[in-house]
């Protein structure tokens, strides 16, 4: 079975890269990203969020890294990722392709700074790298991103008995803060969803 017969539910399983789509995002950093890093790190936990949800509970680390990358760690089911027809990993296009139920809906779900939901390609489009590491019970993979475009195949990784997404990025320029970002703005926005238990780590200084 191939992706084109895969069911669609938040992305478009055949879409793989949508190049068009990246191109809209980085040409209007200020609608797609509005208050810059912080709104992209929002992006990035509303999934952890969703996945908390649909279990009841679930917990995720937001670490703030000395380079000025951020990531959030979830301890959900991974990004859903299937086998095609010829045995090869493929994963759900969410860094590289829009989020159905919110890019361009007008009643799209706000997130806790006030601003539209619109999907987590929105963060690989206005980031410099991202990297998404992904635990699943049967496998884990990592794959590097840069500007929304994959520059690695799925890699395997070794086992380590657990299972969930990990997201880092670092922003594009205009959009990292220019001084040390302060954890306690970040913090009421970060936790503001019921289900998901969130720890911050702050690495900022080194």
């Amino acid at each position: 079975m191939g992706s084109t017969s895969w069911r669609n539910t938040t992305h478009d399983w055949t879409a793989g890269v949508d190049a068009g789509h990246l191109a809209l995002v980085r040409s209007d950093p200020v609608t797609f990203a509005p208050g810059g890093l912080p709104h992209l790190l929002l992006e990035v936990v509303a999934y952890a969020a969703d996945e908390a949800e649909s279990r009841g509970e679930g917990r995720c680390t937001v670490t703030l890294h000395p380079d000025g990358s951020v990531s959030v760690a979830d301890d959900g089911r991974g990004t859903d990722t299937r086998f095609d027809d010829r045995g090869r990993a493929v994963k759900k296009p969410v860094v590289s392709s829009e989020d159905l139920r919110f890019f361009g809906v007008p009643d799209a779900q706000l997130l806790p700074d006030g601003h539209p939901r619109r999907g987590m390609s929105v963060v690989g489009a206005l980031s410099e790298w991202l990297v998404h590491s992904n635990r699943r019970s049967d496998a884990a993979w990592v794959q590097r991103y840069e500007n929304g475009f994959p520059v690695t195949d799925l890699v395997p990784i070794a086992d380590d008995g657990t299972t969930g997404t990990t997201i880092r990025f670092r922003p594009v320029g205009p959009l990292r803060p220019s001084a040390r970002l302060p954890t306690e703005e970040l913090e009421p926005l970060v936790t503001a969803w019921p289900h998901l238990s969130v720890e911050i780590h702050d690495l900022q200084d080194g």
